[in-house]
């Protein structure tokens, strides 16, 4: 099976009240464990890649171990650009194999962000790749993407109509309350989604797939690994899985995660280090590495997205 669209993908999730995980990754072991989740609970999966893991990875290097998942696997999935910056580098990944792509130009104008869309859609959709929009800013910090919160914005939803017919974007990311990186919240804040905002849109854009960024939950028990091992994560505060479910059974058929699974991560080296510090091969620290990934992700597909055997 070749990698596919999103475009069935999101089809089935909006008919089924489920949605797929859109999981970053950045090197082998990461998308090893991935994969091996979504192959035990038979879940379609979607591999997307920041600006930033192409800088750290290598755009060839991370299409061919995502394309030797689907041998390995046989899953439906999805290689995905996440936040592209330009239509430059929305191009390039679809040049280079990319199947679906965002363009985020939240950050401009109303009417810039219209007409960037609108370029990447019509480049896209003649080479068959799908196109992910965004109205409505997060703020955080991860990667490339550094938003404040005196400058993030819930989604307009008397924009998203005039947005999806005039750009022909395939899927829409709003903003709802969710928020980049580890540290989404103050400390004492409470953390709370825009159900209001989700329920107009959908009404608006019926049948229509929409997109959570930012919706890690920042797993306590890797937070306290981590911590226990060196970490200063105490004031980490993530979104209620609880949240994100009801989303899913909504109109949202995309849910982002990427922080919880580098708190896996950093969370099994440190405690393998920590345990062992006279090894210094990468396999023995990185092995457990990859199996915490995959628990991580299995605990997402059963818990949060509700996809176990939807491949």
């Amino acid at each position: 099976m070749p990698l596919v669209t999103t475009k069935e993908m999101f089809k089935k999730a909006y008919e089924g009240g489920y949605a797929i995980g859109a999981f970053n990754v950045n090197n082998m072991e990461i998308i090893q464990g991935i994969v091996q989740a979504g192959q035990k609970l038979n879940a379609p999966l979607i591999l997307q890649v920041s600006a930033g893991a192409r800088k750290y990875a290598n755009h060839t290097y991370l299409t061919k171990l995502v394309e030797a998942a689907v041998i390995e696997t046989g899953l439906p999935i999805a290689l995905h650009l996440d936040h592209g910056p330009n239509f430059e580098t929305c191009k390039s990944c679809i040049d280079g194999g990319f199947t679906s792509v965002m363009i985020d130009g939240s950050h401009f104008p109303y009417e810039e962000n219209v007409e960037l869309t609108k370029k990447v859609v019509a480049y896209a959709h003649a080479h068959g790749v799908t196109v992910e929009g965004e109205l409505g800013q997060l703020s955080g910090i991860e990667d490339d993407v550094n938003v404040s919160e005196e400058d993030a914005s819930y989604t307009k939803p008397e924009q998203v109509e005039d947005f999806v017919t005039r750009t022909g974007v395939d899927s829409l990311a709003i903003a709802i309350g969710t928020s980049h990186g580890a540290f989404k919240f103050k400390p004492g804040q409470k953390p709370q989604l825009r159900f209001d905002i989700l329920e107009e849109v959908s009404r608006r854009l019926p049948n229509f797939p929409i997109v959570l960024h930012g919706a890690s939950s920042v797993v306590p028990e890797f937070v306290k690994q981590i911590n226990e091992f060196g970490g200063a994560l105490d004031d980490a505060i993530g979104i209620p899985e609880e949240m994100l479910r009801e989303a899913a059974k909504m109109a949202v058929c995309k849910i982002n995660i990427d922080s919880d699974l580098r708190l896996a991560m950093t969370a099994a080296v440190r405690k393998y280090l920590a345990e062992n510090p006279k090894h210094f091969d990468p396999r023995q620290y990185l092995a457990p590495a990859r199996s915490a990934i995959e628990a991580m992700v299995m605990h997402k597909i059963e818990t949060v997205l509700g996809c176990a055997g939807k491949a």
